[in-house]
């Protein structure tokens, strides 16, 4: 299973599972990225760090740290 961190531009892929301890996985889930939700990956900064992504329609920049805590497929 790969995680969101590894997923390429352009890509649309569905959540798994999340990974994480408590506020951050909240955080993550207040966000709206839950499972089973489709993530589309828009754009991958230069050094990977933030990923821009859309979820439910609105736009979203994750850090490195939080992408590699949701697991896709």
């Amino acid at each position: 299973m790969k995680t969101l961190r590894e997923t390429a531009c352009g890509e649309t892929v569905k959540v798994v599972k999340l990974t994480g301890e408590g506020p951050v996985k909240r955080r993550i889930m207040d966000m709206g990225i839950t499972k089973g939700v489709e993530i589309y990956v828009r754009k991958v900064a230069p050094l990977g760090d933030p990923v821009e992504v859309t979820v439910r329609g609105y736009e979203l920049s994750l850090r490195k740290a939080d992408a590699e805590m949701i697991s896709v497929e």
